[in-house]
């Protein structure tokens, strides 16, 4: 059997039979952490990728199958999930799968939102629009003569709740499960990220598709060529973090896009490889030169489950930086006075030295605010003057700060041997501060706050989604939205919850 038929049939297994009540409980709470990103980046001032791709998809046009969160439009699928991916990773805040490194639920669940929603659009006839499930038995809009399609297809009014958590755990067990793939201990990095290459984009194109094939209705076949397709569109460079650009932030909703695309191409008719994971010119191959772990890709599918290590961020910043905002709260929690300080020494995993300290120039005095999440130096200066929030807060990053930069130019950064050993296991580092008067204070973590070893509670992860979700929304509205999501597994649906996402008239 390929890997891609496997992979489906695990994701026909989500959706037909019983979930483990860890993944089911687990699920609504990734939705509620993206609806909450969403809405921050939504209500952000001084947003750029997001309003830019909303104005695009506008021009664009098309049928009006599913809502864009916080600005209520009703746009083509694909479209709506690329506006919601592009705000759930707008502001860096979406959760982290580890080892693998990248974010899942950013591009999967927006586009099972929008899959969910648009059910009703899939059983129209594409020629009049019309509802043609009862008018004739082979529905052009569903296509029951391609083999891919369930045969109850057409009579499917939309997707339950229930449905949508099915969706949502098996694209982002995939997803995971491909950066897995990806991982290879004796390297201790993903090989994506060693090539420059954005797993989360690339991986969770994948996991759209398969979040959408399984609300769609396709069988195992139509998934494994919904994958098929996807995985010739999905994409992903990280240099933006590096040197600048706002690219990045719409990666997460070209994956959704890409995702819900395939699995609509796909319920048309569309067929991809067997071999497009494992093949001579397949994904494995394209992105990773053939190195891969496929153990890690398929071994106890539906048994051990990479969602449940998918960590929540308490910081709107790279998790890169987050064992040293850690150790910099800790010092200036402990009575620091940053005006003592002379120098900062920050001290990481080798490999993420390229990514939060490179080039040098940038880290110190970076372009932007969202540049400056990227950067060492500006996290840790911000951390040991104070912020808000759970640690640091969005508000942290409204602007560039003359003191924060100030200090930035003080910090340096190096290679940590033992944070080295420990990544990308769980996030380590050591801040090294040097006084005036020639003492120094130090502090290390070996696995950062909302890591696999100090999970956030339940209590901030609720203070993380109410702080985001009421920048958009009047707080009464807020905790509607909240129920609605606790709800899906109960009788509620993505209308319900995507309802609440748009500020109620007054």
């Amino acid at each position: 059997m390929t890997f891609v038929r496997r992979l489906a049939e695990f994701a026909v297994a989500c959706r037909d039979g019983e979930l483990p009540a860890a993944v089911r409980e687990d699920v609504p709470g990734r939705v509620l952490d993206v609806l909450g990103n969403c809405l921050a980046a939504y209500a952000d001032p001084d947003g750029d990728a997001a309003p830019a791709v909303l104005r695009a998809v506008r021009r664009w046009g098309g049928a009006g199958e599913a809502t864009a969160i916080g600005s209520g439009d009703r746009l083509p699928a694909p479209s709506a999930a690329l506006v919601n991916g592009t705000l759930a990773h707008a502001l860096d805040f979406d959760d982290t799968h580890l080892p693998s490194v990248l974010h899942p639920s950013a591009s999967v669940v927006p586009a099972a939102l929008a899959a969910a929603q648009s059910m009703a659009a899939l059983r129209a006839d594409p020629a009049t629009g019309q509802d043609a499930s009862h008018a004739q038995p082979d529905v052009p809009g569903m296509r029951p003569d391609v083999p891919g399609m369930r045969p109850d297809a057409a009579q499917r009014v939309g997707a339950s709740g229930v449905e949508l958590i099915a969706a949502v755990a098996a694209g982002v067990e995939v997803c995971g499960r491909l950066g897995m793939a990806s991982y290879l201990p004796q390297e201790r990095n993903s090989l994506f990220f060693e090539q420059g290459q954005h797993a989360t984009s690339i991986c969770g194109t994948l996991g759209a598709a398969v979040a959408a094939g399984v609300l769609f209705g396709l069988t195992a076949d139509g998934i494994a060529h919904a994958v098929g397709v996807a995985a010739s569109m999905g994409a992903g460079l990280l240099e933006a973090n590096r040197t600048g650009g706002t690219v990045k932030r719409v990666h997460c909703g070209w994956a959704a896009h890409a995702g819900v695309s395939a699995a609509v191409l796909a319920a048309e008719g569309l067929t991809g490889p067997p071999t497009v994971l494992e093949g001579r010119f397949g994904f494995f191959q394209a992105w990773l030169g053939g190195r891969y772990d496929a153990e890690a890709l398929l071994e106890g599918l539906g048994e051990r489950w990479e969602l449940l290590r998918t960590v929540y961020k308490p910081y709107p910043t790279n998790h890169f930086t987050h064992p040293v905002i850690d150790c910099a709260l800790a010092l200036q929690r402990g009575g620091l006075d940053p005006s003592r300080i002379a120098e900062v020494e920050v001290g990481v995993p080798g490999p993420v030295l390229r990514t939060i300290a490179e080039p040098w120039e940038e880290k110190v005095r970076p372009r932007s605010p969202y540049h400056a999440k990227f950067s060492a130096p500006y996290t840790v200066a911000a951390a040991l003057l104070g912020g808000g929030g759970l640690g640091l807060a969005l508000e942290d990053f409204a602007a560039l700060d003359p003191a924060r930069l100030e200090l930035a130019g003080r910090v340096r950064c190096v290679a940590d041997e033992r944070a080295s050993e420990i990544f990308p296991k769980a996030f380590a580092a050591v801040v090294r501060v040097r006084l005036r008067d020639g003492s120094t204070l130090e502090h290390r973590v070996d696995s950062s706050r909302g890591g696999p070893e100090h999970p956030l509670s339940a209590a901030e992860l609720e203070t993380k989604f109410r702080s985001n979700a009421g920048r958009a929304l009047p707080e009464g509205q807020v905790g509607e939205l909240a129920e609605a999501v606790t709800k899906l597994g109960a009788g509620g649906t993505a209308d319900d919850v995507l309802a609440r996402t748009v500020r109620a008239a007054s």
